[in-house]
């Protein structure tokens, strides 16, 4: 690894991600886009199960838009956050996102055409394999190349061009700017680059792990305290189903059973935002975390260039 990586530098920078969870605006703007695409979501079952599906795949379609755009605007704030300057406001954030998130689409599109053309030629490598006589042989040669080659282009899109493409689209680069980014990662720190998007998953899921903690202890905690309190009739299950995404329409055919009872309902709507919160908040640390790396990289970049004679 090139010494000019400062991988401790860099992973400092990934467990700075964890502040976060203190990005107000971020995880507003998360929690609208996951709540609006959630009720999209549940207006598309609903007209696909009475037969509308052209309203179904609307609707379906629009939920998608919305997260979209929705995940790109809070990755804007993020971006400001981690760069260490004055935050856009969430309106700024959502007018940028409409605006330049389409990179992102382009950018991954080809991306994804690049890593077509490898898959394609390994198939005609295997498809000369079928050839009487040569056949087995250029199979014995075709297998550790087929390996090391699918290994490594899924190690590429998995750990650097999935997680590096929208922090670079965040920071203002167009399409031409971010795959030129995303081709020197990938000559000169796949591995480098891979292992700090590891560190961004581990610490993701260590936030994770810590909230449902506290999710489940505290309802727990209050389901039985509920109970004994008020005096309320209603299953266990139901009091913490909320928790765990469920309503009434979900809980009934898992197995569950399901008073219908005002207080249950006001559970099951109090634990669905306790359920929203639990997801944004690994979801920003992640986000926050992406861009970490990309601004790592791009300072390695920056430091490469300088290192190099002039003329």
């Amino acid at each position: 690894m090139p010494a000019d990586d400062r991988p401790l530098h860099a992973l400092n920078r990934v467990l700075e991600s964890i502040e976060a969870v203190r990005n107000g605006q971020a995880l507003y703007v998360l929690l609208a886009a996951f709540a609006l695409a959630g009720l999209l979501l549940a207006m598309a079952q609903a007209a696909l199960a009475r037969g509308a599906h052209l309203w179904g795949v609307l609707e379906g379609g629009l939920a998608l838009t919305v997260a979209f755009y929705g995940g790109n605007a809070a990755g804007l704030l993020l971006m400001d956050e981690a760069r260490g300057r004055p935050s856009r406001g969430v309106g700024p954030a959502v007018r940028d996102a409409l605006a330049t998130a389409h990179r992102l689409i382009v950018v991954l599109v080809a991306a994804g055409l690049a890593a077509s053309a490898g898959v394609v030629l390994l198939l005609l490598l295997l498809w000369l394999c079928r050839l009487p006589g040569v056949g087995a042989w250029l199979f014995g040669l075709v297998v550790p190349v087929g390996v090391l080659g699918l290994g490594v282009l899924v190690l590429a899109m998995v750990g650097v061009v999935g997680p590096l493409a929208a922090p670079a689209v965040w920071d203002g680069l167009g399409v031409r700017a971010t795959l030129a980014f995303l081709r020197r990662q990938l000559r000169q720190r796949l591995v480098f680059a891979a292992l700090l998007h590891a560190a961004v998953g581990l610490l993701t899921a260590a936030v994770g792990a810590l909230v449902s903690f506290v999710v489940i202890s505290g309802g727990r905690a209050v389901a039985a305290l509920a109970v004994l309190v008020t005096g309320i009739e209603l299953p266990p299950q139901q009091l913490l189903a909320g928790l765990f995404g469920f309503g009434l329409r979900t809980l009934g055919p898992s197995g569950a059973a399901v008073a219908h009872h005002p207080y249950g309902a006001a559970a099951l709507v109090g634990g669905g935002l306790v359920f929203a919160l639990a997801l944004v908040l690994p979801a920003v640390v992640y986000l926050r975390g992406s861009c970490s790396v990309f601004l790592a990289l791009q300072e390695a970049d920056a430091r490469r260039l300088q290192a190099q004679p002039a003329g």
